[in-house]
């Protein structure tokens, strides 16, 4: 675990109520793709995690959407601002798991730490399919992004404003996709809806609500095949074979 002071460059909109914000880093090294940090919050006692979404060298981008008071104050923060974050917790996504075709699939801010993971897949020769899932078409984040860095994306909205009508399971029948190794991000219902359809080997990135986000507290527990597992600890990101869904 590691505790940085980065300076906001910039903080902007990219959906409703989702902010895309770029950190100078300075020195701190980059971090691994599926990885999350704990931002501190002036008045509250628990930091607040965020997926890193992409992390180069000398800056850092976090993409977050406001659910409460903490996050309402990130988004009121103004460049030059100095944010303290523990980073170096949890485990991320493994590249080298995937042979030659990547599926990853996001649901809505859930998408965040695809960017990176579609960064670093693609730099290793890899073929990506992309497939994201949003309630409407203004909710759309990262879609350009990830096209950008040459992966083939998929866009499936809830009312059809945008891409495949439908959910993201809807989608993967649709395009059916060949892939090796998969990855996913998103709510609960959406990965426990894709675990089932995803006959190959994959990985999930879990979500809770957590406490400390270093191990301490327990608090984020999920059971496993292998027991009990701490998504800031041992996670966020879990195998397949060792989810009991």
């Amino acid at each position: 675990m590691n505790k940085y002071n980065p300076t906001i460059l910039s903080n902007r909109t990219v959906a409703p109520k989702v902010y895309r914000m770029e950190l100078a880093t300075g020195e701190a090294p980059p971090l691994r793709a599926g990885s999350f940090v704990e931002v501190e919050v002036p008045g509250k006692f628990l930091r607040r995690p965020l997926s890193v979404s992409l992390s180069e060298s000398g800056r850092l981008t976090l993409l977050y959407k406001v659910v409460g008071e903490g996050t309402a104050w990130l988004a009121q923060a103004q460049p030059g601002t100095s944010l303290s974050l523990l980073t170096g917790l949890g485990n991320g996504f493994d590249t080298e798991a995937c042979r030659e075709r990547a599926l990853l699939v996001g649901g809505g801010i859930g998408a965040a730490p695809l960017h990176q993971l579609c960064r670093d897949l693609r730099a290793a020769g890899r073929q990506v399919t992309v497939l994201l899932g949003f309630n409407t078409a203004s909710e759309r984040i990262l879609c350009e992004e990830l096209e950008t860095l040459g992966a083939t994306v998929y866009v499936a909205t809830l009312d059809g404003s945008a891409g495949i009508r439908g959910l993201v399971t809807d989608a993967l029948r649709q395009v059916q996709p060949a892939f090796d190794y998969y990855y996913v991000c998103g709510p609960m219902p959406m990965m426990r809806a894709l675990f089932p359809l995803l006959q190959a080997d994959g990985e999930f990135s879990l979500e809770a609500r957590m406490g400390c986000g270093t191990g301490l507290c327990f608090g984020c527990t999920v059971q496993t095949t292998e027991g009990p597992r701490r998504i800031c600890h041992e996670g966020p990101v879990f195998t397949k074979k060792v989810l009991p869904w």
